[in-house]
């Protein structure tokens, strides 16, 4: 039903005057139709730094305001985070468009979220209509990694006398046929090429690998998308989730892999209120099959064609910055054309720094940032961004001799943790005893259980129609019969429907306590992301919403960023370009700006794959709001296990910066030390590199 709007004083102020005429163009679009919900789709190409969020926020408001039923908008991002911050935003707007008052909250949406998360809410709807298990669990990347291991174990591929793939790189080839919607074969020719003898028995290993998952009721991350597009090849079932959503809004289109896009185009067929906000010059996450196609070639899916709305005032960087990065990506091969342009004004050019080598390179970048932080520059407004997390290394040992502290974005993640996988793995069982994964894990937690009686356990479970007296009935060793009467209680209460929610992660830490006493050294640390863990729990109201959002969209532990032992106060961010993706800093410094570190030489085995180089240096770039420089060592040193051994290659600056290009820079050439020790810095052309004269000589 259509929002009911309180009655509006005589004069309200415009919600939409801060937006330009672009921002406003889009969210007005469809608005005098006599039915906004059939107005034509809508493609909003976003510049870097042009106000996305708050302008795909502002078009849901105008859309509620126009009479949509929130809770018949589909809102999709890519992150359970920038669904809330969404939601936010769009609160505010609505709250000031509607004359709330402070007491007063704006309509909330009910269906907004990442493509999973939806996914496995609408699998779980119509979960008895498609076949489905209404108590399926869901896997997360660990867990898939691990069954994909027993399954490869049980079909005897472990025992080959030839390589054969690991179960990482297995459920790796298994996910990007699945994303991509490719051929086995073409997978294996473009990413796995030393795989590619092995077609037919990684055929054979994911039949299995798919028939444990259905036999046992599980879900992978995969799975959620996979299910729903074919849920949504049924025309009925798609005409009727279609009708469910009047409005579907998905944020960084980009980023859609093709089953993705297969989704959205089999609910809206006709793009009939469909609206999708993205940046082609941002994508580059083809390795997790995000397809750049799918944006270029959305506005002539539909007839007639999508109307395209391009955001190009830039609110982040200054336009000596903005022409370098216009610079960059106006030289792709297909693109929409767009040039970023900003009211911040500067005279400092954003600079190219020749370098000697990769620990000049470090000594470099420490003594500019602490060169920016005396001039009242904190170290947090600072950022070192790189084409891989290796790069960083000598700089990382420079930081910690200067006592500079960072963090650097990686590392293990919280449901990586074995004691969280423990408990999480218990109550999956309890969820879904069908689950041999889970409680092949758990019952080998009981002192005296081994691989072998947990097998037994779960045959017999898997033979009872009551898990619960299966389990008591399970002849264990005598050592270990008194603990595994306590799991069994411990499981019942679990089991039982009266179990209340979150009460039984009280249960579960009670037993499992002298369990992680026994299994670890650290154990009062662990405790502490158990308590974390139960803190999480509180604010789901069933073990089933909060095992699926869990796996979702996983929260960050203290191990996930590494640097300073104890974090201070301030320090400075080291980040891989594909992590800073969406974030901003004052000063930016990119690492190796030379070819075989951008483009990498492992991505430059097509023109597809030259190309999303090339947009990785332009994200790179775009993060700087008023400094930014790009480093140029000449040296670099290799060990390789090869008859040249360890050896010096000498680098070159990026092919995305040609001569004409290069002119937008500043050229600056790290040199000796000064009488003030800082490193000496000379304006002009290129370096002379004298050795590689001498070297000719002798050629």
């Amino acid at each position: 039903m259509a929002l009911a709007l309180p009655a509006a004083p005589a004069l309200r102020p415009d919600p939409f005057a801060s937006l330009n005429d672009q921002q406003r163009a889009a969210v007005e679009h469809g608005s005098n139709d006599a039915d906004p919900a059939r107005s034509a789709p809508l493609l909003v190409i976003a510049g870097a730094g042009s106000g996305k969020t708050m302008t795909l926020a502002s078009r849901v408001a105008r859309l509620v305001m126009a009479g949509a039923d929130p809770q018949r908008m589909l809102l999709l991002t890519f992150s359970r985070r920038a669904a809330l911050e969404m939601e936010r935003r769009v609160g505010r707007v609505l709250h000031q468009a509607l004359g709330l008052g402070a007491t007063q909250r704006a309509p909330g949406f009910a269906w907004a979220g990442t493509f999973h998360g939806i996914g496995a809410r609408l699998l779980r709807d119509y979960a008895g209509r498609i076949g489905l298990a209404e108590s399926f669990t869901i896997h997360d990347r660990a867990d898939a990694e691990d069954l994909m291991g027993l399954v490869r174990q049980e079909a005897g591929f472990a025992a080959s006398k030839k390589r054969f793939p690991l179960k990482g790189t297995c459920l790796a080839i298994y996910s990007r046929v699945v994303n991509s919607q490719a051929p086995l074969i073409e997978v294996l020719q473009s990413a796995y090429p030393w795989c590619g003898e092995w077609e037919a028995e990684l055929r054979q290993l994911f039949r299995a690998y798919v028939h444990h998952k259905q036999q046992q009721q599980v879900l992978d991350y995969d799975d959620l998308l996979l299910y729903w597009s074919q849920m949504m090849a049924e025309p009925a079932l798609a005409r009727e989730v279609g009708e469910r959503f009047q409005h579907v809004l998905v944020d960084e289109y980009q980023d859609t892999n093709r089953l993705q896009a297969a989704i959205l185009l089999a609910m809206k067929p006709d793009g009939r209120g469909l609206t999708v906000v993205g940046d082609d010059a941002q994508s580059i996450y083809s390795f997790r099959a995000a397809d750049v196609r799918n944006i270029l070639d959305f506005p002539q899916a539909f007839e007639p064609a999508a109307r395209v709305v391009t955001l190009e005032r830039n609110y982040r960087s200054t336009q000596p910055i903005l022409d370098a990065s216009n610079a960059v990506i106006a030289l792709a091969a297909q693109r929409f054309t767009k040039q970023l342009w900003s009211e911040q004004v500067s005279s400092e050019q954003p600079a190219l720094v020749t370098v000697e080598d990769e620990a000049a390179q470090a000594t470099w970048v420490a003594e500019q940032v602490l060169s920016r932080r005396e001039a009242g520059l904190a170290l947090k407004q600072q950022a070192v961004l790189f084409r891989a997390s290796s790069h960083s290394m000598p700089l990382e040992l420079e930081l910690t001799r200067r006592n500079i502290p960072f963090v650097k974005f990686g590392g293990l993640k919280f449901l990586e943790a074995s004691h969280v996988k423990d408990v999480l793995s218990l109550l999956r069982w309890a969820e879904n005893p069908r689950s041999r994964l889970a409680g092949f894990r758990v019952a080998q937690l009981v002192a005296g259980i081994g691989p072998a009686t947990a097998r037994k356990v779960l045959d017999a479970m898997e033979q009872s129609a009551d898990p619960v007296v299966a389990l008591r009935n399970c002849a264990v060793p005598a050592g270990a019969a008194a603990d595994w009467a306590q799991f069994v209680d411990t499981y019942e209460g679990l089991r039982a429907e009266q179990a209340a929610w979150p009460a039984q992660m009280d249960a579960v830490n009670r037993w499992y306590e002298p369990q992680l006493q026994r299994l670890h050294d650290d154990a009062a640390v662990r405790l502490a992301d158990l308590a974390q863990l139960a803190r999480i729990a509180a604010g789901y109201a069933s073990r089933e919403r909060f095992l699926t959002e869990l796996t979702l969209d996983p929260p960050d532990a203290t191990s996930d960023e590494s640097g300073q032992p104890n974090r201070d106060e301030d320090y400075l961010i080291l980040s891989t370009i594909h992590s800073a993706k969406g974030q901003e800093w004052r000063a930016v410094y990119v690492l190796n700006a030379v070819d075989g570190c951008m483009p990498a030489d492992i991505s430059t085995g097509t023109a597809a794959e030259i190309e999303e180089e090339r947009r990785l240096l332009y994200v790179a770039m775009t993060r700087a709001k008023q400094h930014l420089q790009l480093v140029v060592p000449q040296r670099f040193y290799i060990t390789q296990q090869s008859a040249q051994g360890s050896r010096h290659v000498y680098g070159s600056l990026t092919r995305f910066i040609p001569p004409e290009v290069a002119k937008k820079f500043d050229r600056l050439q790290a040199g000796g030390s000064t009488a003030d020790g800082c490193a000496s810095q000379t304006r002009g052309g290129a370096p002379v590199d004298i050795a590689a004269r001498v070297r000719s000589l002798w050629e």
